[in-house]
C-alpha cells in the first residue's frame, strides 16, 4: 500500500511540475488558406502525397545526363554540406539540453601529502599552532539535480527540439534550392544549344543562298546589292553565334559550382534533344503548408521562439537544485574505507531575485517581440508561396500555348521561305523577300526554342513552389491532361 501512495504522490508531483511550466504553450497560427487554385488546361488538382518523400523530382524530366548531374551535386555540394553540418550541430544540441532531465552524477578522488603551517592563524588562542606533514586520501560520490519548478528545462527542451526540426526543414529547402537551380541552370544551356543549333542550320541555309545569289551575279542575273545583301544577313546571324555561347558558358559554369566542380575542369557537351515538361500534380492550396521545407522551417521557428518565452518568465520563479554529496576521507590508505572515514552531505538550495531593474521584464517582452516576428515571418512565407504556385500555373498554361503558336509559325515561315524562293528563282520578285523570308523564319525557330526553354524552367520553378516531388500512384490515377 505505501509503494502505491509514493507511486501516486510521484505522479502527482510530476503533473503538477509539467503544469506549471512557464510561459504560453505553443499552438501553429490559423492562417486563411484558399480552397483551390486558380487552374486552366493543363493543369488539374491531384492529391500529392505529403507524406511522401520529396524524392528525385528531376526524374520526370526523363533527362539522364540531369540525372547525373543531380547526383553529383548531391553528392558535393559544400551548401548542402554546410547545411549537413548545421543539421547535425542541432541534434546534438537537443541531446546536450536534454540532459538537463537527469541528475548528473560524478566521482572525484584525492591523494595528496601536505604540510600544515605552524603560523597559520590561529582558529583559539587557547589552541596552538603546530605544524604537521601528513596524507589525505579521499574519494567522494556527488549528485547535482535541478528541480523544474517553473518548467525552465522543459521550454529549453521544447525549443531544442524545435531548433532541431527547423534545421531539417532547413537542410531539405537547401536540398530542394540547389536541385531546382541546378535543373533551371541545365534547362537554360539546353535551350541555348537549341537556339544555337538553329542558328547553325541557319547559317548553313543563308551560307548555300550566298553562294546561289553569288552564282547568279557572275552569270548577270544578280546584282552586287542582292550579294551584299545576303553577306550582311550571314555576318549578322554569325554574330549571334558567339553571343550564345558565352551566354552558355556562365550556364555551364554554374552547373560546375553547384556539381562541387572547379569551373576550368567543367564541360558539358552540346546536346540537342526534344523535352517535354512533366504533368506536375498541384493538389489544393494547403499542401504548400506540409511540402514546402521553407514554410515548415519558418512554422518551427515559431515554436522556438514560443519556447523562448517560457524561458524567460522561468527567471521569475525560484531555481533550486539538489546537491546531496557523500564520500570518504582519510590519512591513511588502509582506513580509507572504516566506518569513521565516511562523510557525506544533504541540502538544497533555492535562489529567488528580488530585484533586477526590470531585466526579467524586459527579456519577457523581448522574447514576445521574438515570437511575433516569427508568426509574420511565417505568413510572409506563405503569401510566397501561394503567390509562387499561382504564377507557376498561369505561367505554366501561357507558355504551352504560345509554344504551339510558335511551333505553327515556324512551319509557316519555312513555307514563306520556300515560295519566296521559288519566285526569285523565277523571277517573279526580288531577291529581298528571300532575305524577309529567311529573317523570319531565323526569329520563328529561335522564338521557339527560346519557349520551350522557359517552358522547362516553370516547371522546375513550379515543382519548386510546391515543395519537391509527388507519388507516381496519385499522378496515374488522375485525369490526363488535355
Amino acid at each position: 500500500m505505501t509503494g502505491v501512495r509514493l507511486r501516486l504522490s510521484a505522479a502527482a508531483v510530476a503533473t503538477l511540475l509539467g503544469a506549471c511550466a512557464a510561459g504560453p504553450d505553443y499552438v501553429r497560427p490559423t492562417l486563411e488558406m484558399p480552397v483551390a487554385w486558380k487552374t486552366e488546361a493543363p493543369w488539374r488538382e491531384i492529391a500529392p502525397g505529403d507524406a511522401a518523400a520529396k524524392g528525385p523530382w528531376w526524374q520526370r524530366f526523363g533527362d539522364a545526363q540531369l540525372d547525373e548531374l543531380q547526383a553529383r551535386a548531391l553528392a558535393n555540394n559544400p551548401t548542402l554540406t554546410l547545411a549537413s553540418a548545421r543539421l547535425a550541430q542541432a541534434r546534438a544540441t537537443l541531446e546536450g539540453v536534454s540532459a538537463a532531465r537527469f541528475p548528473q552524477l560524478a566521482v572525484g578522488a584525492r591523494a595528496q601529502r601536505l604540510k600544515i603551517s605552524a603560523n597559520r592563524p590561529l582558529s583559539s588562542y587557547s589552541s596552538p599552532n603546530f605544524s604537521t606533514v601528513q596524507n589525505d586520501f579521499a574519494l567522494s560520490f556527488t549528485v547535482s539535480y535541478e528541480a523544474d519548478l517553473a518548467g525552465r528545462v522543459q521550454r529549453s527542451i521544447e525549443g531544442a527540439r524545435a531548433s532541431a526540426e527547423q534545421s531539417a526543414a532547413d537542410f531539405e529547402n537547401t536540398r530542394l534550392l540547389l536541385g531546382t537551380d541546378l535543373a533551371a541552370a541545365y534547362f537554360n544551356l539546353r535551350a541555348l544549344d537549341i537556339e544555337i543549333d538553329v542558328l547553325a542550320r541557319s547559317i548553313a541555309l543563308q551560307q548555300r543562298a550566298f553562294e546561289l545569289i553569288s552564282s547568279r551575279r557572275e552569270l548577270g542575273a544578280a546584282s552586287g546589292l542582292e550579294v551584299a545583301q545576303q553577306q550582311a544577313l550571314l555576318d549578322t546571324t554569325r554574330v549571334q553565334v558567339d553571343v550564345l555561347a558565352r551566354q552558355r558558358g556562365q550556364f555551364e559554369h554554374a552547373i560546375a559550382t553547384l556539381t562541387g566542380t572547379a569551373a576550368p575542369l567543367f564541360t558539358l557537351a552540346p546536346a540537342v534533344r526534344e523535352f517535354e515538361p512533366p504533368l506536375i500534380p498541384i493538389g489544393v492550396p494547403s499542401d504548400v503548408l506540409e511540402r514546402r521545407p521553407d514554410v515548415a522551417s519558418a512554422e518551427r521557428a515559431m515554436a522556438v521562439a514560443n519556447a523562448q518565452i517560457g524561458v524567460a518568465r522561468s527567471a521569475f520563479y525560484p531555481s533550486v537544485m539538489l546537491a546531496p554529496s557523500g564520500g570518504v576521507d582519510s590519512r591513511t590508505l588502509s582506513a580509507l574505507f572504516d566506518a569513521p572515514s565516511l562523510l557525506w552531505s544533504l541540502g538544497v538550495s533555492a535562489t529567488q531575485t528580488l530585484f533586477d531593474g526590470g531585466r526579467r521584464n524586459a527579456n519577457v517582452d523581448f522574447a514576445r517581440a521574438g515570437y511575433d516576428g516569427t508568426v509574420a515571418n511565417y505568413r510572409r512565407v506563405v503569401l510566397t508561396a501561394m503567390q509562387e504556385v499561382e504564377d507557376g500555373i498561369t505561367g505554366g498554361a501561357a507558355l504551352e500555348r504560345a509554344h504551339t503558336q510558335a511551333l505553327a509559325a515556324v512551319a509557316s515561315a519555312r513555307r514563306v521561305l520556300e515560295m519566296a524562293t521559288a519566285r526569285y528563282e523565277g523571277g517573279a520578285t526580288t531577291y529581298l523577300d528571300v532575305i524577309t523570308a529567311q529573317q523570319a523564319l531565323l526569329v520563328s525557330e529561335r522564338q521557339a526554342a527560346q519557349l520551350l526553354g522557359q517552358r522547362l524552367l516553370t516547371s522546375v520553378f513550379l515543382v519548386k513552389a510546391l515543395g519537391g516531388d509527388w507519388q507516381a500512384a496519385r499522378v496515374a490515377a488522375a485525369p490526363a491532361a488535355s
